[in-house]
């Protein structure tokens, strides 16, 4: 559910899709990355490493976001943010973002200003850029964004490549944005920071390039669920990965909320997605960049075990299946 607009806010329609565009990029700064910006057919990025790295995703109001429990500016930088956290999770530096906007007619103008405020604003902590995109109209307000990276002169960071012997790490918080959703869900918007959490997550974007510069075999973008996005890995890499949780970096607030709402703070952690904390596997405990901490091992064998043991429940989220 939407809050309601005032009565005099002038909508997309009455807006105009070129004015409205106008308004969103018009005199926003970009990165030296952008050699053309929005205004033509395509906009030119420079890629000094002469490799781009791209990803997309899609926000749907109603499934990744909800305008009652989040503004038009924090929407704006989750959408940037879980697009820019897949670019860093390859251990490349973030350039350019393309943006697709999709709403119905009868949208306030102010509330897509909003979300682009928002978007331009999280591009920016990342150091990248605006540089285009498309506004249509739909029956639902979606956003689609391309974010594209730099490798720097670094090999990108795979899925593919953890190895037995190797140590898991992470770096970022974790449980906090599944802690956020369990309060809002209850209808209360306290505590801040863990409803903060859900609203606008804070990947963590100088370490992704840290650990491809400190020899990480393998990295991924904790979006669903760290058990979840940890079986990427061992899938791809064909390897066994185990936590332990005396390692796992649970907050004494995460342990408050979950003991006044009935919960388990270790299930958000091993589960909880739209952190966006990055993962990854490295040579040795001695190779663990400073900022990220040991969780488990690389073992020979297949999947994801906590403790030496299969999680009884779910590993994270699935779409049609969640």
């Amino acid at each position: 559910m939407r809050p309601e607009p005032p009565r005099d806010a002038e909508t997309v329609a009455e807006v105009g899709e070129f004015r409205l565009i106008h308004r969103v990029t018009a005199g926003r700064a970009q990165p030296p990355t952008t050699l053309l910006g929005p205004g033509d057919d395509a906009a030119v990025v420079a890629v000094p490493d002469g490799r781009v790295v791209a990803s997309t995703d899609v926000l749907v109001e109603g499934v990744h976001f909800r305008l009652d429990w989040s503004s038009p500016e924090q929407v704006g930088r989750k959408a940037a943010a879980v697009n820019l956290a897949d670019i860093v999770a390859m251990g490349a530096l973030p350039s350019a973002l393309l943006v697709g906007f999709a709403c119905p007619p009868d949208t306030p103008a102010s509330l897509v200003e909003g979300v682009m405020t928002g978007l331009w604003a999280e591009a920016a902590v990342a150091g990248a850029g605006v540089v285009g995109g498309d506004m249509v109209s739909s029956p639902t307000l979606v956003i689609s964004i391309t974010a594209l990276g730099d490798m720097n002169g670094l090999e990108p960071v795979t899925r593919s490549g953890a190895l037995v012997g190797d140590v898991v790490a992470v770096c970022g918080k974790l449980g906090w944005a599944a802690a956020g959703l369990a309060v809002l869900g209850r209808g209360f918007r306290s505590p801040v920071g863990i409803v903060a959490a859900q609203r606008t997550p804070e990947p963590p974007y100088p370490a992704g390039p840290q650990a491809a510069e400190a020899g990480a075999t393998a990295m991924v973008d904790v979006s669903d669920g760290l058990l979840a996005d940890l079986g990427h890995i061992a899938k791809a890499s064909g390897v066994a990965i185990d936590i332990r949780t005396e390692l796992l970096p649970v907050h004494p607030r995460l342990l408050d909320v979950a003991s006044a709402l009935g919960a388990d703070a270790r299930h958000w952690t091993l589960t909880g997605g739209e952190d966006h904390a990055l993962a990854a596997t490295f040579p040795g405990p001695k190779t663990v960049p400073e900022d990220w901490q040991t969780i488990g091992t690389v073992r020979a064998g297949s999947g994801v075990t906590v403790d030496g043991r299969v999680y009884e429940k779910p590993p994270g989220w699935e779409h049609w299946r969640t």
